[in-house]
């Protein structure tokens, strides 16, 4: 099912097949929380700016329109005209930070809707058949994401319960993958190692989720409060116990530079809201840097947001003109920016993933972390 096809150092340039096409790794993907990017972009605009896998949220689409209504209309893919991969994320991350009353228990977790209120109950069964409902190609396990720092106690015990949650996972996809009304029977389960910033207990959670030999594996509870040395010393702890030949995706994360850092410690997946959330208010990434497109210096700019990019913005539209519907409060601003962010980081996989094949991804890595982190006057 994944096949590794080069590797550069721990880089890894490989293949995932799935029910729904092969997934080129390292991959970025693109999210669309409640099944459409924000930002007005159509799957047909996905498709065009070289987006491999869609991601959405169990727990926004349980809320609304509600699991059971997407299955009613054919699953996910049929409901947002989307033929590509796309990974569900359990809902577990949304449950501890939106929900304000929560209760964990053994069993799962009861907390407060944040749309009306209403109690829910969400456990390690229900996720799952949530997400069985939406068809999703990759369903990610049911799990509480601690924030960092937390103690050490409960750090342990959270993890130890997020282990015991997985198993009941594992059991309920087999499940449901064999029922006869199940629209993807095919659908894949990632498990996702948790421990905060405690090396011993990630280390030993990810040994035991290791033996039940899922398709593949998640690294959970980072970028949530820790710094980047922090989660890139965890990555370095963990990922040596992770399964060499399974897809490894750091939940979460994140910028480009991070995304290189993270390849360059062995991971295959990404993902981010922040390319999308940070376009939308005028923070654009390039080749050379950052910029901020509401700056007045760009109000006579007729250059491209950068020259280097082939995006369907860059080939059209000048900064000046993007600037003007920013403060025009115009909602084709938005649509550009996020257009050009998504592609730049479905570019940066290529570049990325080219690098590896050629035996030149640490001169790529040094030529471009620190570049692409930093504010350019341009």
């Amino acid at each position: 099912m994944f096949r590794i096809l080069n590797t550069d150092g721990l880089a890894r340039r490989g293949e995932f097949d799935t029910v729904h096409g092969k997934i080129q790794t390292p991959v970025f993907q693109n999210v669309g929380t409640l099944a459409a990017i924000k930002g007005a972009l159509s799957t047909e605009d996905l498709k065009e700016i070289g987006c491999q896998v869609e991601l959405s949220n169990t727990y926004h689409l349980h809320l609304r329109p509600g699991d059971e209504v997407i299955k009613k209309l054919g699953g996910l893919h049929k409901f947002m005209n989307w033929d590509r991969p796309i990974l569900t994320d359990s809902g577990g991350f949304q449950v501890f930070s939106l929900a304000k009353l929560r209760k964990i228990t053994e069993e799962g977790v009861s907390f407060n809707s944040h749309i009306d209120g209403r109690r829910i109950f969400m456990g390690p069964e229900e996720s799952m058949r949530i997400q069985s409902n939406l068809a999703s190609t990759i369903a990610m396990a049911f799990d509480e994401c601690v924030e960092n720092p937390a103690p050490y106690e409960y750090v342990k015990e959270s993890a130890d319960r997020t282990y015991r949650w997985l198993v009941r996972c594992k059991n309920e996809m087999t499940r449901l993958n064999s029922l006869d009304d199940t629209i993807n029977k095919e659908q894949l389960l990632f498990g996702i190692n948790q421990g905060g910033t405690y090396d011993d207990v990630r280390i030993d959670n990810m040994k035991k989720i290791a033996e039940l030999d899922l398709p593949g594996y998640a690294i959970g509870g980072l970028a949530v409060g820790e710094t980047h040395e922090e989660m890139y010393h965890i990555l370095d702890a963990v990922l040596p116990h992770a399964p060499q030949n399974k897809p490894r995706y750091l939940m979460g994360v994140g910028t480009p530079s991070n995304i290189i850092e993270g390849v360059a410690r062995g991971i295959d997946f990404f993902d981010c809201v922040m390319p999308s959330r940070n376009a939308r208010h005028g923070f654009i990434f390039t080749r050379r840097g950052t910029i901020n497109l509401k700056n007045e210096k760009y109000a006579l700019d007729d250059r491209p947001i950068d020259s280097e990019c082939n995006c369907p913005t860059c080939q059209r539209y000048t900064r000046a003109y993007i600037r003007h519907l920013f403060k025009a409060g115009e909602m084709l601003a938005m649509r550009l920016s996020v257009l050009h962010n998504l592609y730049f980081f479905n570019e940066l996989m290529e570049r990325i993933r080219k690098a590896i094949e050629e035996n030149r991804f640490e001169e790529f890595r040094r030529e471009n972390t620190f570049k692409l982190a930093q504010r350019v006057e341009d």
